[in-house]
């Protein structure tokens, strides 16, 4: 009896093995887009977990440029010290997948006792985390988040309030006037 509640208790404790776990990104993160998602370009991005709904930053970036969707999210312009540079974005899911022990174990015996199977779809489970990579360049195409470039600085304090913008504004039009 022991030997069995003790199975029970760990089956019970272990039963969803995570298989992927998305990244934890506090504020805002610097790093090679392609090292962060592999479909990305291999440049310098600007990266921050977006807890909005999806294509919230479109739109707040198809408001506060005033695109009227064209081209929103591709060489997007704008001044940092006098010099015009172009922004990028991607909206990138990553998800967290877990393995549950507990629906295959039930289907296990289920099948050995003859009975057709009734938690297939439940081995494994996903939960989304939703991120948005920013990629920044000047007029000659030149990666502007790159640690030896001059506009660094300028370039990430500007994202950064960008960043805090997006996140706080419910309404994109107050961004637009911000502007």
């Amino acid at each position: 009896m022991k030997l069995l509640s003790l199975i029970f208790i760990t089956v019970f404790c272990f039963s969803c093995i995570p298989v992927r776990i998305a990244p934890t990104i506090k504020t805002d993160k610097v790093m090679v887009a392609k090292k962060f998602k592999r479909k990305l370009p291999k440049r310098q991005a600007f990266i921050f977990e977006d807890p909005k709904n999806s294509n919230e930053f479109y739109n707040y970036v198809n408001t506060k440029y005033e695109l009227q969707h064209q081209d929103v999210e591709f060489n997007v312009p704008f001044k940092v010290d006098g010099q015009l540079l172009y922004f990028s974005f991607h909206e990138v899911e990553i998800p967290n997948k877990t393995f549950n022990l507990i629906p295959v174990i039930l289907d296990a015996k289920l099948d050995h006792e003859g009975y057709d199977p009734l938690f297939k779809d439940s081995y494994t489970s996903r939960q989304g985390n939703w991120y948005i990579v920013i990629t920044v360049n000047d007029e000659a195409m030149n990666d502007c988040l790159k640690p030896n470039n001059v506009y660094k600085a300028s370039v990430l304090k500007y994202l950064k309030q960008m960043r805090l913008e997006y996140l706080n504004t419910s309404n994109y039009l107050e961004a637009l006037l911000r502007r």
